[in-house]
């Protein structure tokens, strides 16, 4: 098996299939006319399918083995030497950014060996620049010799691993259940190929198409499961790993939308390129028998830095709570002593998967009444704004009270700006994926605030923006938002 690690059991998923409240209980027409496959398996019970000690996939194994083979590589040439272990961290390093330890279908050690050969190489040079520098180091004959014992002691281990490998697919060992959207031409192909060729892994259990194929279903390598209206029940039914999306009948434009139900699910996503004929394959690439596949990056919050971020979340603003503490006196006095009563203003927002909060802000000015708190959309330049409440927005000190929200697990430090359920509404109707903001948690500044779409600016740039920061999340990027944000701040750009 060399799926990388599915983290957490599944998520949940009652948001799917929403045109279909009944998808669960329902089984396609078209289903009962096709050729018998294994039995179904009720949701997330896929992981009874393997021992646990596949469940990991190869990537820990090939790091442990790489770690051994530099372990046996030391103590063979040069027991004694310190400074080894910095060379086996850029060892490490190299080959993590060379792909070597990610999940791939295509096993190949002539394909790694340009990497591994360039891993020891820079392993080497590190050592052999420490020489000037600490006069302890092995001279550079032991070098060398340690450079190539560990070359033949990595290629080694990873042919044994690699044949392992290929011989657990090829005997059932290892099969991931996958589910194969549109029942074309090109998904047809796609399956047969994983049919016949075992040593991939991969068990084609069904097609997901706009509708049942014209010609007769029982002639499809994999029996019709369904439409895409019914994609989730699909995959948890069939207790499905991969999904690999051919040509289908539908246009890619819906065809986005449909596929975020996977990233609720416990899936690895894979996609053929159109004018795959013409596609370069790179390292990133993986291939089924000369057809290409890009493995789509899996959803931001089913990776593990996620749960740093919201620890990152947490310490953050208790942090700031205490440190900002004097300021929030000092505006929550000004705020008492120019509009009275009322120093905390509430209000209603839209989250994560459409749940609703109350969002915390200090009070700009007093609304008339609940309806126009909710349907006004921007008091920027009301008449009835003070002095003090056009400072605290222009500052954005407005928004300090929300780092409780952040703290209480309502908001994250950064995300898509939390909308009013009201316009939340108006928008969804004719702003594309507008509410595929709510993926993620909403936040206290983001990718479009960071841009400086705030206040009357462009709504559909906003969702733009807020979906593209959800789709390429990173730690870095989440610092890059921040510092624009303080820049904003300092420059009095609020809103």
């Amino acid at each position: 098996m060399d799926q990388e690690q599915q983290d957490g059991e599944l998520a949940d998923v009652s948001l799917l299939d929403a045109s279909n409240p009944d998808a669960e209980d329902s089984e396609p027409a078209a289903a009962s006319k096709a050729p018998a496959i294994r039995p179904l398996v009720l949701e997330g019970s896929w992981r009874g399918l393997e021992p646990w000690w596949l469940r990991a996939g190869v990537r820990p194994y090939l790091l442990v083995g790489d770690v051994l083979a530099f372990v046996a590589a030391t103590a063979i040439t040069s027991p004694g030497s310190r400074f080894h272990v910095l060379a086996l961290l850029a060892y490490l390093v190299v080959c993590q950014t060379a792909g070597l330890y990610r999940s791939r279908l295509s096993l190949s050690l002539l394909d790694d060996l340009p990497y591994i050969v360039g891993a020891s190489i820079v392993g080497f040079a590190l050592k052999l620049a420490l020489i000037s520098l600490l006069p302890s180091v092995d001279p550079p004959p032991r070098q060398v010799v340690h450079a190539v014992v560990l070359l033949v002691a990595v290629l080694l281990v990873r042919r044994v691993a690699y044949t392992v490998v290929r011989r657990a697919r090829s005997l059932g060992r290892v099969r991931h259940r996958t589910l194969v959207i549109g029942a074309g031409q090109v998904g047809v192909r796609v399956a047969e190929t994983l049919l016949e060729h075992r040593s991939y892994g991969l068990d084609p259990v069904g097609f997901v198409d706009c509708e049942a194929p014209d010609e007769e279903p029982a002639l499809l390598p994999a029996p019709f499961l369904g439409t895409y209206d019914e994609l989730g029940r699909v995959i948890r039914q069939n207790a499905v790993r991969d999904v690999i999306v051919a040509f289908g009948a539908v246009d890619e434009e819906d065809l986005v939308d449909i596929l975020r139900t996977c990233d609720r699910l416990d899936v690895e996503v894979f996609f053929v390129p159109r004018l795959f004929e013409l596609h370069n394959v790179n390292r990133y690439t993986d291939e089924v028998w000369g057809i290409p596949l890009i493995r789509a990056r899996r959803a931001v919050f089913r990776s593990p830095w996620w749960k740093v971020k919201r620890l990152i979340d947490v310490a953050v603003s208790a942090v700031a709570l205490v440190v900002v503490s004097p300021v929030l006196l000092a505006c929550a006095v000004a705020v008492r002593l120019e509009g009275g009563p009322g120093i905390i203003f509430r209000q209603q927002r839209v989250g994560i998967d459409g749940r609703p909060f109350d969002v915390l802000k200090f009070r700009s000015l007093k609304p008339v009444d609940q309806t126009e708190s909710q349907t006004n959309w921007n008091i920027k330049h009301d008449d009835r704004l003070g002095p003090v409440g056009r400072f605290l927005r222009a500052t954005s000190l407005d928004e300090l009270p929300q780092l409780w929200n952040i703290l209480r697990g309502d908001m994250s430090l950064v995300g898509p700006r939390p909308e009013r359920p009201y316009f939340v509404e108006q928008f969804a109707g004719h702003i594309p994926r507008y509410t595929a903001r709510h993926r993620v948690p909403a936040g206290l500044t983001g990718w479009a605030q960071a841009h400086g779409l705030r206040g009357d600016t462009s709504i559909e740039d906003r969702a733009r923006f807020d979906n593209y920061y959800i789709e390429n999340w990173s730690p870095w990027l989440d610092m890059k938002i921040v510092l624009k944000t303080v820049g904003q701040v300092v420059r009095r750009q609020g809103g």
